[in-house]
């Protein structure tokens, strides 16, 4: 697998783990970390973004290699937000970031073109789309014109069937599959193909497997324990366990009492094959990485 070199940065897949922090610029993030503040006439944008410099220092000393921006919730069960309202929210954030480290990469999480088109130009470096290319089909053209990496994440993502618990939060009750690993790997070329018919290069695209996205406990489960299968189709993996509903589910403990369950669906995914794990907790999370990479890559990586 050859590696990706992102504006200064390059990725060395298989050489190491590389930890993405993330910043909810929303009011209503499933894991309380939404740097917006949920009142409708405090929110400013150089709140947001003095909120999110902030976190963004102590991510970055911490270790993560790439800050990962989004100003839609995409917890089960949540309302769209207006493209206005997803610009207002995120290209003040992007700016800003980007001024204030510019040695560190900066992805977008968002599904639209328009938005993902000027965070690109106000600093962003990488596209991450849960819906894969299929929500947006714009989307893959402005990827292909800036010629920038995109996370592809499989998603079957359904409002009707989201069961919402006090404390463990919201999660996926419905969701079949004929065989959940050929089914997510079937999908996720799909959107490769996407990709590639737009003109965008294989070594631009990252798999995500969609963990907590139209998928119950066991699934999300097997797909981490399985993650192997997911790198076997020739592509960099992301994870993104991060103090989802699954561990809630699994310990019976809610979004802020999940970092150990964060914790060993991190280290089993980097031992599964895990590029990149995208968390909230980066100090410890970052541990978490650079201890399994000493235990599975026989490096250790100061």
């Amino acid at each position: 697998m050859k590696p990706l070199k992102v504006s200064n940065h390059i990725f060395d897949w298989g050489s190491r783990t590389y930890v993405m922090g993330v910043l909810n610029v929303t009011p209503d993030s499933f894991s309380g970390d939404g740097l917006l503040t949920p009142s409708p006439l405090a929110p400013l944008p150089n709140l947001e973004a003095g909120n999110a410099i902030e976190q963004a220092r102590r991510f970055v000393r911490a270790g993560a290699a790439v800050l990962d921006v989004g100003g839609e919730s995409t917890r089960p069960g949540s309302a769209p937000v207006e493209v206005e309202e997803e610009r207002r929210r995120v290209i003040p954030v992007i700016k800003a970031l980007a001024k204030e480290f510019p040695d560190t990469l900066i992805s977008i999480d968002t599904y639209k073109a328009v938005i993902a088109e000027e965070a690109l130009n106000s600093g962003a470096h990488i596209v991450n789309d849960v819906w894969a290319l299929r929500a947006d089909f714009e989307l893959r053209n402005v990827i292909s014109k800036i010629k920038c990496p995109v996370i592809l994440m499989h998603n079957r993502s359904n409002p009707a069937s989201v069961e919402v618990r006090t404390n463990l939060g919201s999660a996926f009750i419905g969701a079949d599959y004929a065989d959940l690993l050929e089914d997510v790997k079937r999908e996720l070329m799909d959107s490769v193909r996407l990709a590639r018919e737009a003109g965008i290069e294989d070594e631009r695209i990252i798999l995500d497997p969609g963990i907590g996205f139209g998928k119950k406990v066991e699934h999300n489960l097997e797909l981490i324990n399985r993650l192997d299968e997911i790198r076997a189709l020739g592509f960099p993996v992301l994870l993104g366990p991060s103090r989802k509903s699954f561990i809630g589910y699994t310990l019976n403990l809610p979004a802020d009492q999940r970092i150990e369950g964060t914790a060993a669906a991190v280290a089993v995914g980097i031992a599964r094959g895990a590029d990149i794990v995208r968390v909230h907790d980066v100090e410890y999370m970052a541990r978490v990485a650079k201890m399994t990479d000493a235990l599975t890559r026989r490096k250790v990586n100061d």
